[in-house]
């Protein structure tokens, strides 16, 4: 076992001796290897799509539901190209200003939440289903700000290859991944194939 991985384990057993709830991992793909891993109970944030559901792929492929709230331009075949399991996706393409609302009893049955806000998120709101996330051991991702989050993950350089002098298919993209956690500090930075 990682260095790691024995800490994450010992703040878990920490935290359950001191009356909280244990914050459990939530599986991702091998992509996220390293950079980040997702805490119940936590809220990350991503500036793309592709990094929204790329982050929800891992917890679907391992059994859970996942949602989609705010998503009215969602792409069903490149959720299922990412692994997403669409018979256990909820989604709610357009909830307007009960967004909160239908964020909440989203996280309350729901493993992985991913959201698309409309419009700026304030810190009440935040909070609200901060306590929500962590009552009920969901993870909730954001496509955009959040007043506090535990990582923010941003796609950096995108190349693709296969197209040679002009002619032939595509055939790999790397792309960049830059982590930071809440306090804005790099993580780590990798290239994964998405």
């Amino acid at each position: 076992m990682s260095q790691a991985a024995v800490v994450d384990q010992l703040r878990g057993q920490i935290h359950a001796l001191q009356g909280a709830p244990t914050r459990l991992t939530v599986p991702t793909l091998a992509m996220f290897d390293g950079l980040v891993q997702l805490r119940t109970g936590g809220v990350y944030a991503v500036d793309s799509a592709t990094l929204g559901m790329a982050l929800a792929a891992g917890a679907s492929q391992a059994g859970e539901w996942v949602g989609f709230a705010g998503w009215d331009d969602f792409g069903v075949e490149a959720a299922q190209q990412r692994g997403i399991e669409l018979s256990r996706t909820v989604l709610v393409p357009s909830p307007g200003e009960h967004w909160l609302e239908v964020t909440a009893a989203l996280v309350d049955v729901l493993k992985v939440v991913v959201l698309r806000p409309t419009g700026v998120v304030d810190a009440k709101s935040a909070s609200i289903l901060d306590a929500r996330l962590r009552a009920r051991s969901g993870v909730l991702v954001v496509q955009g700000d959040w007043p506090r989050c535990e990582a923010r993950l941003t796609s950096g350089e995108s190349t693709w290859e296969g197209i040679g002098q002009g002619r032939g298919r595509l055939r790999e993209r790397r792309l960049e991944i830059v982590a930071r956690r809440g306090s804005g500090v790099l993580a780590r930075s990798a290239v994964v194939l998405p």
